[in-house]
């Protein structure tokens, strides 16, 4: 899934002179909204979340990276939102500059981010989708069967779903308060439809009734 996928095995030595490995701990910010665009990243380990802030002070998460995806694909010059690590992550660092003459010298390389950048457009599009649901187990289903697609994208488990972050994260990427977020797991389980081992593991019981509750067809 990652950027060096896209290079046959004689080519990576090109793609490493230029890596650098990167690791963060839980909660540490990698970069902040409005930071000078001059590395990108593959993550490759982990799990990061994306954030802007607003007007008032509060934070919205736009996003959550899984490994393979590839931060650092907008035409601006800075950061448009904050990246923090969600637990322990593993990431791949190129300069920006480097990354684009190698882009010029193996078009694969290029097509390849090229397929990030469509990828991040229809996640964009499926984030207005989950955000324009009206009722809070509306926005709940939909957040938990779109992850578990890309999961299943990523070659992650989609079934059971890994949940690394918090209440709190998916409260503020679904625009709900943590106590909404809580209830409304809580209805998903009492109707069967989800089972939650831990609270960062759910099972996705009765996908049919997701899908339903949700008003989307996940494939």
């Amino acid at each position: 899934m990652a950027v060096c996928a896209a290079l046959a095995d004689e080519e990576l030595s090109e793609l490493d002179k230029i890596m650098t490995s990167r690791h963060l701990a839980p909660n540490e910010m990698l970069v902040s909204e409005g930071d000078p665009l001059h590395r990108t990243y593959s993550l490759t380990a982990g799990m990061l979340r994306l954030s802007i802030a607003l007007p008032d002070g509060r934070r919205q998460i736009t996003g959550f990276l899984l490994p393979g995806d590839y931060l650092g694909l907008a035409d601006e010059d800075v950061h448009s939102s904050t990246a923090e690590a969600i637990g322990s992550v593993q990431l791949c660092s190129f300069s920006t500059r480097e990354m684009h003459a190698l882009m010029e010298r193996y078009p694969k390389l290029k097509d390849r981010l090229h397929s990030f950048t469509r990828s991040a457009l229809r996640e964009a599009r499926d984030n207005q989708m989950i955000l324009g649901r009206l009722a809070p187990v509306e926005k709940l289903a939909s957040f938990l069967l779109a992850l578990s697609a890309r999961a299943a994208e990523h070659k992650l488990s989609a079934n059971p779903l890994s949940l690394p972050m918090s209440r709190t994260d998916i409260a503020d990427y679904l625009g709900l308060t943590i106590e909404t977020v809580s209830r409304s797991f809580t209805k998903l389980r009492n109707t069967g439809m989800i089972r939650l081992p831990d609270s960062q593991t759910v099972e996705l019981i009765d996908m049919s009734a997701l899908e339903a509750v949700a008003g989307i067809n996940v494939h």
